[in-house]
């Protein structure tokens, strides 16, 4: 069964042109399209099916992509939020991902590579290009501390370990003996001991405090 998805852009020609783009990819669908996050919120109040993911532009009237982003943590904290935008300055990369985006995308992006992307995002739960990546990493060593002042147990210190590598969580799973469920529990309570959100946000932790290896 192919994964869902729902385009959230005010240019309307663009969005409906990613849809025809994606109507070639084997696992992805788009189910439909919404000018802004009000729309996409009342077409949820409607019954609307809800999307696996969504892309969604930054720059939109009534309810840009930040407000939008910020509704869906909180309200569908299950959908995989892709950033796809024309902005790839360090501060709308930063904040679209302080705000929940498990992705960022530019808008000129390669077909091959939208689909590279949204396979990794399904698969992973987050993708971040090598240059979204340099920005976010220049910009999270910034904010975390290295002192230490929270308990990290040693299995929490190998998981830390694979989190600055491409291992998928199932394959670090694999490394450490363990279920799916297990490292994700691994992350949920690393993410709430650091006050930390995503992915990344661990790994440079990690690298700050000399547990990648």
């Amino acid at each position: 069964m192919k994964k869902t998805i729902v385009i959230v852009d005010d240019h309307i020609l663009i969005a409906k042109a990613l849809e025809g783009i994606i109507s070639n990819f084997n696992e992805f669908e788009v189910i439909y399209v919404c000018e802004n996050g009000k729309d996409l919120i009342r077409k949820f109040e409607d019954g609307e099916k809800i999307p696996d993911i969504i892309l969604l532009d930054i720059s939109m009237p009534i309810m840009d992509g930040f407000e939008t982003a910020v509704w869906l943590t909180k309200n569908h904290p299950n959908i995989k939020v892709m950033a796809l935008s024309m902005q790839g300055d360090d501060n709308s990369v930063i904040k679209m991902i302080k705000k929940g985006a498990k992705g960022y995308l530019l808008k000129n992006t390669h077909p091959k590579d939208l689909e590279t992307a949204l396979t990794r995002l399904n698969s992973e739960g987050f993708f971040y290009p090598e240059w979204a990546s340099k920005i976010i990493f220049s910009n999270l060593n910034k904010e975390i501390e290295t002192e230490i002042t929270v308990k990290i147990s040693e299995r929490e210190k190998e998981f830390l370990k694979y989190t600055v590598t491409e291992l998928s969580y199932k394959e670090i799973a694999d490394k450490m003996c363990c279920s799916p469920r297990t490292i994700e529990s691994y992350r949920d309570q690393l993410c709430e001991k650091l006050d930390l959100k995503t992915r990344v946000g661990l790994a440079v932790f990690a690298i700050k405090n000399g547990f990648a290896g």
